[in-house]
């Protein structure tokens, strides 16, 4: 599906309702303030579609000052980000850029979400070494300050190493099971000898008693996955570093359908694919190319100021203006 239309006619908004109404959450926005109409005091996203051969009817409700509220056919659910484990949406922003040109803990926050849409028995795994990540750090200040025994870090340390363990095996796993798919259709997009590796070993005991005073006098745990990083390269070049932004949007770009494929080839379900100003960047062979892999997978939508953009006649094309959709 394409949506086309001049700048600042609502595509993007569009695409973020039906991110909201299918994962429980914006890509965008940080808070549920900023999706609410100026002046007004609540916005809802109500979606009705299919889920392989399944129907559903998602209902996302969202209020200034109050807690978000959502239902999956029929049923309230105790958090909105449940729907993101019974519906499958990926996504591609420009801001997404970052995973690749930003910071470590860009990539490590990309990575666990990927983890937790490819294994989602371990997806709670990031959040419970972050919090024994945390309570360790406090053990660690309260030692300091004079306030607790250093005998009250060892069992944190243990944690933060038998978690560290998990999470490091499986973000590697997950790793593993993107880079096949990934360097394919990075090359598919024109770009060469694309890599995608995970940078970290899982933490010891040994290792985190060797670093113990630096680790009291900072108050910090210095060794872990929560300091790890994935490097994306191209012919042995960092990306991050050295590759240009349309290599970089090629590479965000290829993670996403990487993701997509497995997706479908694990639960026979193909995920809805949502594109936002991709092919702003690219030349008419990657456009081609593109369109190409793109009408092999699901639904997919598209946003684009023209409708020539897309070098195939997309199954659906809607003109967006401001407020009209047709």
């Amino acid at each position: 599906m394409l949506l086309h239309g001049p700048n600042g006619a609502g595509k993007t908004n569009l695409l973020e309702a039906l991110h909201v109404g299918t994962q429980g959450f914006s890509p965008r926005a940080r808070n549920d303030a900023q999706m609410v109409r100026f002046g007004a005091a609540a916005g809802r996203v109500a979606l009705r579609g299919t889920n392989g051969e399944t129907g559903f009817e998602a209902d996302v409700v969202l209020a200034v000052g109050a807690a978000r509220r959502a239902r999956l056919n029929g049923e309230r659910l105790t958090s909105a980000e449940r729907l993101r484990h019974e519906l499958r949406t990926l996504v591609f922003t420009p801001d997404r850029l970052a995973v690749v040109k930003g910071a470590p803990a860009t990539r490590r926050a990309y990575l666990d979400r990927s983890l937790g849409r490819l294994a989602p028995a371990r997806a709670g795994l990031p959040v419970e070494y972050a919090a024994a990540v945390g309570q360790r750090n406090a053990c660690l200040r309260r030692i300091r300050a004079g306030s607790s025994s250093s005998g009250a870090l060892q069992p944190w340390t243990e944690r933060v190493v038998s978690l560290g363990e998990d999470l490091v095996h499986a973000r590697a796993e997950a790793t593993d099971t993107l880079s096949g798919p990934f360097a394919e259709l990075a090359g598919l997009l024109g770009l060469e000898s694309a890599t995608l590796a995970y940078d970290g070993a899982a933490p010891t005991l040994a290792e985190l008693e060797a670093r113990l005073d630096r680790d009291l006098d900072r108050g910090l745990t210095s060794a872990g996955p929560h300091l790890h990083d994935v490097r994306i390269e191209s012919c042995g070049c960092e990306l991050r570093s050295f590759g240009s932004q349309g290599e970089q949007r090629i590479a965000v770009l290829a993670l996403v359908l990487a993701e997509a494929e497995i997706l479908l080839l694990r639960t026979g379900l193909a995920p809805l694919v949502l594109l936002d100003d991709v092919l702003s960047e690219l030349d008419g062979d990657r456009r081609r190319a593109l369109a190409s892999i793109l009408l092999q997978g699901g639904q997919t939508i598209v946003t684009a100021t023209a409708a020539a953009a897309l070098p195939v006649e997309p199954a659906q094309a809607l003109a967006v203006s401001p407020g009209v959709v047709r």
